[in-house]
């Protein structure tokens, strides 16, 4: 066999990527398994099973609210930040959601150290969850239902991706607004999805957060980034 087409067509999945795409499909697994009695309950235990799991991990905007108004913290309900992630109010959602991010999770793992793919992961979430709530306090009236699944943290994944494409586009002397035409596709489908399925519900605002917080945080986070940040605030 010639050199070089013994290699596998698909890039191996870094183990980071995995331990943040387990989670959902361990989730799903158990839905589905209880669906088909598997696990007890019978004929509609798993969609029960998935309204239970929706509501004991989704991000309530209300609760952060509460606890700032109150000066106080509850450790019981904080956890939502960060679970609201891994548990989707459909398999379709799940799904989209896996597959963003292994594929997206796999070019930023490249680029990226495994504490840094967490970091960006989780720090997506937080960011967008809490901007989420700060747009909430600013408008009252509006309708912001409890965020649910994984998309504002895939979201901060492929803000990570569109720096990558900005910083080369940038060494290469091309228009560096190229590299928002991921995100500008996503926005657009992401419109037509909300007012097909969404009743124009404003989670999109978590999930804009997502990607903002992912672009910002990879100035940092890329490998090098401290010490280029320190650079240029010194020379300021």
């Amino acid at each position: 066999m010639r050199p070089g087409y013994d290699q596998s067509p698909l890039n191996p999945v870094p183990a980071v990527v995995w331990i943040l795409a387990l989670p959902v499909i361990a989730t799903e697994a158990a839905f589905a398994l209880a669906q088909f009695g598997f696990l007890g309950g019978g004929q509609g235990a798993g969609l029960a099973m998935r309204m239970i799991g929706v509501e004991r991990t989704a991000f309530v905007p209300e609760m952060v609210l509460r606890m700032w108004n109150l000066f106080t913290f509850e450790p019981s309900q904080a956890y939502r930040i960060l679970t609201y992630s891994f548990v989707h109010p459909s398999f379709l959602n799940a799904v989209f959601v896996v597959v963003f991010l292994l594929a997206l999770g796999n070019l930023v793992a490249s680029q990226f150290r495994p504490w840094a793919v967490l970091a960006l992961f989780f720090g997506s979430a937080i960011g967008g969850a809490l901007t989420y709530t700060v747009v909430r306090a600013l408008f009252p009236q509006w309708q912001f239902p409890p965020l649910m699944g994984g998309y504002p943290a895939v979201y901060g994944f492929v803000g990570a991706f569109t720096f990558l494409l900005w910083v080369r586009l940038g060494q290469e002397n091309a228009n560096r607004m190229r590299a928002f035409t991921l995100i500008g596709m996503l926005l657009a489908f992401q419109l037509v999805f909300a007012i097909l399925f969404q009743d124009g519900r404003p989670v999109w605002i978590a999930e804009l957060a997502g990607f903002a917080w992912g672009f910002i945080l990879s100035f940092v986070l890329i490998p090098g980034g401290f010490a280029r940040v320190r650079s240029q605030l010194r020379h300021r």
